[in-house]
């Protein structure tokens, strides 16, 4: 998309002063452990962003609402084939579609710890990857199994990169920001990087959210 066009999730998330918009879905997350130090320097990163000069230009996500997506469920405004079970019509409320998923996870195997490591921060976040080459592969295999019960397999499926969202993007930043952005988030990296070896993560949970600041368990994977 163009940067003559608004940033994508602008007035779809949330508006131009920041506010999350009603935007229902479900989704398999692992929320950051709450009080833990993932948790404490990921909320210096977000602080750090926020004091950044356009720092105004983001919408930052609540630090309660911290988490790493593992499988993408249904949400309002995605109502593609591709992104909705085969077998339910694309125009049935998200209530049904989380009422259908919770059934079919009753017997689904408990999910494995997930070990992940953080890789860089981006002005939107972290991405992470799995703590080793056997725990990527522990969560690639996790994604794959998930899509029986959700019905579908994401377009990026296989490529998913794995992430904390920090914040959204509200507005372009302007031409020559990079020479503050690059330097600073190549600082926050590596200050993350020296005191985090492996993030604190909950187990997966199936939950679902009203908007992007907030997401609530529904049924536990573990």
């Amino acid at each position: 998309m163009g940067k003559s066009e608004p940033p994508y999730y602008l007035n779809r998330r949330f508006d131009a002063a920041g506010n999350f918009l009603p935007q229902p879905g479900n989704t398999i997350v692992s929320h950051v452990l709450d009080g833990s130090k993932t948790q404490q320097a990921l909320v210096r990163v977000r602080e750090a962003m926020m004091a950044l000069p356009h720092g105004d230009r983001f919408a930052y996500t609540p630090v309660s609402s911290l988490h790493m997506t593992v499988f993408q469920g249904t949400i309002e405004g995605r109502r593609q084939p591709v992104y909705w079970p085969r077998d339910v019509a694309c125009d049935v409320p998200i209530d049904e579609t989380t009422t259908l998923f919770v059934d079919r996870l009753e017997g689904f195997p408990s999910a494995p710890e997930l070990r992940m490591r953080p890789v860089e921060i981006t002005p939107l976040g972290l991405v992470a990857t799995g703590a080793t080459l056997a725990d990527e592969m522990t969560i690639r295999a996790l994604r794959d199994r998930l899509v029986e019960p959700f019905g579908y397999r994401h377009p990026d499926h296989d490529r998913y990169t794995f992430h904390v969202t920090l914040a959204y993007l509200k507005a372009w930043l302007p031409v020559g920001a990079e020479t503050v952005y690059l330097p600073a988030l190549a600082e926050l990296e590596r200050s993350f990087l020296a005191e985090i070896d492996v993030l604190e993560l909950g187990p997966p949970a199936f939950c679902t959210f009203n908007d992007m600041t907030e997401f609530k368990p529904v049924h536990d994977l573990a």
